[in-house]
């Protein structure tokens, strides 16, 4: 059996950049270390500089202080995704905790500083756990200023206007109905000023200040089915749509110049970098294909930095020079297998059908060589999110490979990329159509000729883990074995043990606990238990406050109480995901071997 750890990446990022004020540095969270600390990058190359050193504790988000001198970052303990927020010296130094409430959650605008940096923003919900108020925090006198919670709409601060005197305000409804809004900072008490009112459901979501404080840009799916970057002026009460493209834009940074746009365009999973500057259109990178994620742009606007993953190349982080278009990799994070090994697999893009005549765009890895391969069904979490040609779970789908064993990743409806309307049918319908299109799955790779139909699992995380065992239940003729990270398995317990400030959105997203009961207990694994025969092994954090660890207790003592064989791991210090290196390492390598395993003894009780 092939040795998973040569597969396994140097090291992974948290979702956050941001460049120095002098614009020579970046920084990132990795858990290079083992656990995700903060580093800072020369753009110019040379040794990274570590600036913290925890090891229980992960950060999460950060920013640069305007004068360059610190940086503001959040951090949770064990996974548990409580986050507090602190500060540390640019050249190094202890961090010193800004707030105080350890069961509170703390969320940093993306842009947390004040012009002249005598404050900055965050969102907390200290007050009252059902409620994420504004705060806005004097780091010189310690004093705050809090807005109160709007109910049913969930505020996130964004980003201070250039003269400081406002705002920038992301509101939430739904996971596709949400708002742009601007708060005064004198007295921050309202009103709160909303500047993409509209009826039905529309995505609102930000890009950033255009060098004054009556021009943004912003991300928004009005009048269309995709995401488009639009430039409003908010003065003249004009919008221009700024980008023409029949793909999504996922996220789009401003120079602080106020001069440079850059925005990625998710075209058929594949990411694209896209920029302007003073209105003309710039010089930009062909990058490999996959996903460009954190995007930032230097404040003279000349400079792009991002996280680029890639199928056989895991995330490295990357710099773009606007005016030649000249791109490198800052970093080298590829593991044994990629730098001594010539047979790493890109994915083959498929569309199979499925059972109400849409088509389900699918990502194949195929071993080399003829077959009949056994196969592992990927099913992402989300679920709204999207199955990308990346390195996936520190390489488990090449370590698959590299044994034999083919992945079929598929973006079921509900699945982000695709259009708002695609994207919406997952609402309310957690196990209905998607199911459906998961049997179909099953049923595409039983038609082909190289797949073993007598060894296909199923596998998945969060959403993807409520998937795996949804299959397992309720098609169970389908599989050879499953694996479940973190997966709801009842979804009525699951809805009530959300997060007290996502509540509303739960309830519109997957349904009343209460009045939808009939419904949900129908779609839920638990209620389909005396069905499951497959071979299982369940991986759970103990932290976890998105999918409770009793959502796998309960699954794995129902199963076990019929004598199937389960094997159920769980992380004592980690939440919803792995943040320590050695855990999650630890975790794919068994889930590898498992699948692995599994599959080959299925092969000799065949023959």
């Amino acid at each position: 059996m092939t040795d998973f750890h040569s597969f396994v990446p140097v090291c992974r990022y948290q979702p956050s950049l941001v460049f120095s004020p002098d614009g020579t540095t970046v920084a990132c969270a990795s858990n290079f270390s083992g656990q995700y600390n903060l580093w800072l990058h020369p753009i110019a190359g040379g040794r990274p500089r570590q600036l913290t050193r925890f090891t229980d504790r992960a950060v999460r988000q950060l920013a640069f202080a305007p004068d360059g001198k610190s940086l503001v970052f959040s951090a949770d303990h064990r996974g548990g995704e409580l986050r507090q927020v602190y500060t540390v010296p640019a050249d190094g130094g202890e961090p010193h905790a800004l707030t105080a409430a350890p069961d509170a959650d703390h969320l940093l605008a993306r842009a947390p500083f004040s012009p002249d940096g005598s404050t900055i923003a965050y969102a907390a919900n200290d007050r009252d756990p059902l409620d994420q108020d504004l705060i806005l925090l004097n780091l010189a006198s310690g004093d705050t200023r809090r807005f109160k919670a709007v109910p049913q709409l969930v505020l996130e601060p964004v980003a201070f206007s250039p003269d400081g005197a406002t705002l920038l305000v992301f509101g939430e409804h739904t996971t596709v109905d949400s708002d742009l809004y601007r708060l005064g900072t004198d007295r921050f008490d309202g009103p709160l000023e909303c500047l993409t009112a509209h009826t039905g459901e529309e995505q609102h979501r930000p890009g950033g200040w255009l060098g004054r404080a009556t021009r943004i840009h912003e991300i928004s799916d009005a009048g269309r089915d995709h995401m488009a970057l639009l430039l409003s002026d908010l003065e003249l009460g004009t919008v221009e749509q700024h980008s023409d493209e029949e793909w999504d834009v996922e996220c789009a940074v401003v120079s602080a110049d106020g001069r440079s746009v850059a925005w990625v365009v998710n075209v058929d999973g594949s990411s694209v970098i896209r920029a302007c500057r003073d209105g003309v259109e710039s010089p930009t990178p062909a990058v490999p294909i996959g996903q460009v994620s954190c995007l930032a742009i230097s404040p003279d606007g000349r400079s792009l930095a991002f996280l680029l993953d890639t199928a056989t190349r895991p995330t490295e982080l990357c710099t773009a020079d606007l005016r030649s278009s000249e791109f490198r990799f800052l970093t080298d994070n590829r593991p044994a297998a990629a730098r001594t090994r010539a047979d790493l697999v890109a994915p083959e893009l498929v569309r199979y059908p499925t059972h109400d005549g849409r088509a389900i765009p699918a990502y194949v890895y195929r071993p080399r060589g003829e077959g009949p391969f056994p196969v592992v069904l990927s099913v992402h979490g989300g679920p709204e999110e999207q199955e990308r040609p990346i390195y996936r779970y520190a390489g488990l789908y090449q370590y698959l490979l590299a044994n034999g064993i083919a992945v079929l990743a598929p973006n079921v409806r509900g699945s982000t990329g695709y259009g708002t309307a695609y994207q919406k049918l997952i609402h309310r319908d957690w196990g209905g159509g998607a199911l459906g299109d998961l049997e179909q799955a099953a049923r595409y790779l039983r038609g082909e000729t190289w797949v073993d139909p007598e060894r296909i699992a199923v596998f998945g995380g969060s959403f993807g883990g409520f998937a795996a065992l949804s299959c397992l239940s309720r098609l169970p003729q389908y599989w050879a074995a499953g694996v479940s990270v973190m997966g709801p398995s009842d979804l009525i317990t699951f809805a009530r043990s959300a997060p007290a400030t996502w509540r509303p959105l739960m309830t519109r997203w997957l349904g009343d606990p209460d009045t939808d009961a009939e419904l949900l207990a129908a779609q839920s694994p638990m209620t389909h238990i005396d069905r499951v025969v497959a071979p299982l092994f369940v991986l759970q954090g103990a932290q976890d406050r998105r999918v409770a660890r009793a959502e796998s207790d309960q699954i794995v003592a129902g199963l076990r109480s019929r004598g199937l064989d389960v094997r159920y791991d769980v992380y004592g210090d980690e939440g919803h995901g792995f943040m320590k290196r050695e855990n999650e390492i630890q975790a794919w390598s068994d889930v590898g071997y498992f699948l692995v395993g599994t599959l080959r003894r299925r092969h000799v009780l065949l023959q």
